[in-house]
């Protein structure tokens, strides 16, 4: 494809920065439009596992993102006692695939990403709300008012996705049956700096995740009717549910500002076979949002970004490019979204029976079925 036509994207987060990112060190000219004035993420953290940092390497980042980042040497499953399940070898995949997983607050990862883009391709305080693909060319119409003119338009907008509404018309997410609450505990030496977990209860789970400068990121999650809402003081909901659980997790909650808990339902699509028509195509969450339970949402969306990249560079046509980059991500992308929301139905159980049987098989599952598994998952390529 041509590098001196114009793409534009819809979203600066984590997928819609790395993209702009790769195509501008492609050559291409770019324009990303974000409805919020200011990147100042929600969330609290993220991993970048090691198909994202070897994404990531092959457009010049990686490193800024490591350095911003913590890395994480081990990993476990537990019950809500501490008892080890299984073993994540999150050292031993980083030093046999060449990347580390990083921790990391999702504010870092954007402003690292947001430096290498560079201000003068990104809008701030403007969204993307429709878009006409027609013969005499791609019409984008903007939240101000104006309209921009275009060869390719990326629908990076997320989960509840304007672009892809206007593209596939599929309604609305659905919903997992759990709902999570988010932190980041500022007290240090509270949870181990080196290794990160995830305990299973009864319908429950707790995520620890250690991210930078002694910070720890957690994660809770319980099973709940849709669209609930805790008291002001989400500790409350939050204590009455996991006080009883091994440590460190009551001082992780208690230590967290009120303020800053954010409480989210867990949401999903259905796989789709196509994410592009014409000159629009979608990417990260717009494409194919997954549930987190294996920490793969953003990884995903770095994938797709970087193989889109690639796909734009190499190919003269652009419809040859949209189908090529469907070809190349739509099969591993689709399988994460199975695969997390059906691992999220298994650690979400409440039955006890089924819950031994769980945690029986998961205690004896060998290391080398889970590096396997391991290694199928985080080996990253972006293609011939």
């Amino acid at each position: 494809m041509d590098t001196n036509r114009t793409i534009l994207i819809a979203g600066a987060g984590i997928g819609g920065l790395t993209l702009g990112v790769a195509l501008r060190r492609a050559g291409f000219s770019v324009r990303v439009f974000e409805r919020a004035a200011t990147l100042r993420p929600i969330g609290a953290g993220i991993t970048m596992q090691a198909n994202a940092m070897l994404a990531f390497r092959t457009i010049g980042v990686d490193a800024a993102v490591a350095a911003a980042g913590h890395v994480m040497q081990r990993g476990s499953i537990q019950d809500q006692q501490g008892r080890t399940l299984g073993t994540m070898l999150v050292g031993e995949m980083a030093e046999e695939l060449g990347a580390p997983m990083i921790a990391i607050h999702r504010a870092r990862l954007q402003e690292t990403l947001q430096e290498a883009l560079g201000s003068e391709s990104l809008t701030l305080g403007v969204k993307v709300v429709s878009f006409r693909d027609e013969p005499g060319g791609l019409f984008v119409r903007l939240s101000d008012g104006s309209e921009v003119q275009g060869d390719l338009l990326v629908g990076a907008d997320g989960l509840r996705s304007v672009v892809r509404a206007q593209l596939l018309n599929d309604g609305e997410p659905r919903y997992a049956g759990y709902t999570s609450w988010r932190g980041v505990c500022e007290v240090p030496g509270i949870a181990d700096p080196s290794a990160t977990s995830e305990s299973w209860g009864r319908g429950a789970r707790f995520g620890i995740v250690p991210i930078d400068g002694g910070r720890t990121y957690w994660f809770a999650t319980a099973n709940a009717p849709q669209g609930g809402i805790d008291a002001p003081d989400s500790r409350t909901e939050l204590l009455s549910r996991f006080s009883d659980w091994h440590a460190p997790i009551r001082a992780l909650i208690e230590n967290t500002q009120a303020a800053a808990i954010v409480r989210t339902d867990i949401l999903d699509r259905p796989p789709v076979p196509h994410w592009s028509r014409g000159r629009v195509v979608l990417l990260g969450d717009a494409a194919h949002p997954m549930t987190p339970n294996m920490g793969q949402g953003g990884g995903q969306a770095v994938e797709d970004a970087v193989v889109l990249a690639r796909c734009l560079a190499r190919e003269a046509e652009l419809p040859t490019a949209l189908s090529r980059y469907e070809a190349l991500r739509v099969p591993r992308a689709n399988d994460f979204v199975v695969r997390s929301r059906r691992l999220g139905g298994v650690a979400q159980w409440e039955n006890a029976a089924a819950r031994w049987v769980r945690n029986r098989i998961f205690a004896l599952t060998p290391p080398s079925s889970i590096r396997s598994t391991m290694r199928r998952a985080l080996t990253f390529t972006p293609g011939p």
